[in-house]
């Protein structure tokens, strides 16, 4: 048995029937790691000494009866932008690259509460802006069915590595597509939740009002308890939602009788790779195989979301980053004269390329004579994406769509060609944009073997139907059994 193979509830199952112990699932986690992190580079900083030592701890605690918990001892790997108290956390940025956070953002403290292992900080693109994970400052992640291609981003550290088994599970964050899209590349399960279901206290911020944190995960029953385990209302969060506690384990019932599931024919047209389409379409079919009620629907103002999301995405990053400017915690350039020379070189030299694009972009449609053209039309086009959704919603319970125009594409591809990089964000940025939430589960291959996302969209707070209707696909066709990443080279 590959004990890293298994599950988070195979896990648990496990350690009940006494088959394995905290220290053998930490020591098997910690092996993969050192088998594979090399070809994958999914980790910036690696927890494996400490990992050890906390599930000694652990385990003794369990035996002892000093902790009772379903979680305790499963290990976990977290998203480089999520702050954790006395661990760096970086942004994969230059400009964090020392900073030690004095604080655990509220899903760490949740996290740790359940006795959780962390096995490590795990690698994205800059700021967690990027759709590649080429923007790390470190070092590209490598996507485990094929060492060649991208991982997606900006969470590809997380996706890469629940897919080639170095952590069960792992947290990551979507502003964009940023869980869904390496998800999809890496043939694993990546859930974008509700604005406000998940708190973002201690996430450092993109976009305020798209930033979202998620699961990302083996299977739908895995992201079903991690979100369990992370939602609920936070006062030190003013946007987190005071909502009654919910076990969406519970949603898991493998039945789509009566489901009603629209398809956005504006999902499926041009640019839209072909193999992707017929991986959706034979998802389609077997959905209406299942008893669910599938119709092809208008979603026209589909188009305007990219140029929307990234107006509104730049005008906040470029807000969000002004914090780092060479004087407190951050970066500082080594040589200078005055003051306004710290923030021009240390503000150069401390962000990448892509970070820098988005700034300039950002500060100028919040500039004077560009604001109302700009940041304050695509504040209105997004109400009309948020009512074209709502209109959705009024007939269908689910709408299908593909996670991502492409499988994972090569690895400098697209870095040098930032237009094309951001059209690959063209199905996921408008569930950002609306506030909804939205899962990417595995759907198929395509004819090299790379994994095909498919993304179900769910009305706001409707994540209990999205996951039982991933649930029930995914009981149906076995992705995980038939195809495993080869990490090919």
């Amino acid at each position: 048995m590959d004990i890293t193979e298994l599950t988070v509830h195979e896990l648990q199952e496990k350690i009940k029937n006494k088959e394995l112990t905290i220290k053998e699932i930490t020591e098997a986690y910690i092996n993969r790691i050192n088998e594979k992190e090399k070809d994958v580079q999914a980790f910036v900083t690696e927890l494996t000494d400490e990992a050890k030592k906390s599930a000694e701890e652990i385990q003794n605690k369990i035996e002892s009866g000093e902790i009772t918990g379903e979680f305790a001892g499963i290990p976990i790997g977290i998203k480089d932008n999520i702050c954790t108290k006395g661990i760096k956390t970086t942004c994969s940025s230059r400009m964090l690259e020392n900073f030690v956070s004095p604080y655990d953002a509220t899903v760490m403290e949740k996290i740790n509460s359940e006795n959780m292992i962390d096995l490590g900080k795990l690698n994205m693109d800059e700021f967690a802006m990027g759709g590649s994970t080429e923007y790390s400052y470190f070092h590209p992640t490598r996507n485990p069915w094929n060492l060649n291609k991208v991982p997606g981003g900006s969470s590809g550290g997380s996706a890469a590595a629940v897919a080639s088994n170095m952590v069960p599970w792992a947290l990551g964050s979507d502003t964009g597509g940023s869980i869904r899209e390496p998800a999809s590349f890496c043939g694993v399960v990546g859930l974008k939740l509700t604005y406000g279901l998940v708190s973002r206290y201690g996430l450092v911020a993109f976009a305020s009002s798209l930033d979202q944190i998620g699961p990302i995960t083996k299977d739908v029953q895995d992201a079903a308890m991690l979100l369990n385990i992370i939602a609920g209302h936070d006062k030190k969060d003013t946007t987190s939602s005071d909502r009654p506690k919910v076990d969406y384990t519970k949603a898991l019932k493998n039945d789509v009788k009566g489901l009603k599931i629209g398809v956005p024919k504006e999902f499926f047209g041009e640019g839209i790779n072909e193999e992707v389409k017929e991986q959706l379409q034979k998802a389609i079919e077997t959905y209406k195989e299942l008893g669910a009620e599938v119709e092809e629907f208008s979603l026209d103002i589909a188009q305007y979301a990219l140029a929307t999301y990234y107006i509104i995405a730049c005008a906040e990053a470029s807000s969000n980053l002004g914090r780092f400017d060479g004087i407190r915690y951050t970066y500082r350039t080594k040589e200078f004269k005055s003051l306004k020379e710290i923030y021009k070189k240390s503000r150069s030299e401390g962000f990448g390329p892509e970070v820098k694009r988005r700034i300039i972009l950002g500060t100028y449609v919040l500039s004077s004579g560009y604001y109302d053209a700009y940041y304050k039309k695509a504040q209105q086009v997004r109400t009309l994406v948020m009512n074209e959704f709502n209109k959705g919603f009024e007939k269908y319970d689910v709408i299908l769509t593909p996670t991502s125009p492409t499988v994972a594409f090569d690895i400098g591809s697209k870095s040098n060609n930032p237009l094309e990089m951001y059209l690959a964000d063209i199905c996921t940025v408008s569930v950002n944009i609306a506030g909804l939430p939205g899962i990417s589960i595995p759907c198929g291959v395509d004819k090299e073997g790379m994994p095909v996302g498919m993304q179900l969209i769910g009305n706001k707070f409707s994540e209990e139907t999205i996951l039982n209707a991933a649930y029930t696909f995914e009981q149906k066709i076995k992705f995980r059994e038939n195809h495993k990443p080869e990490f090919k080279k």
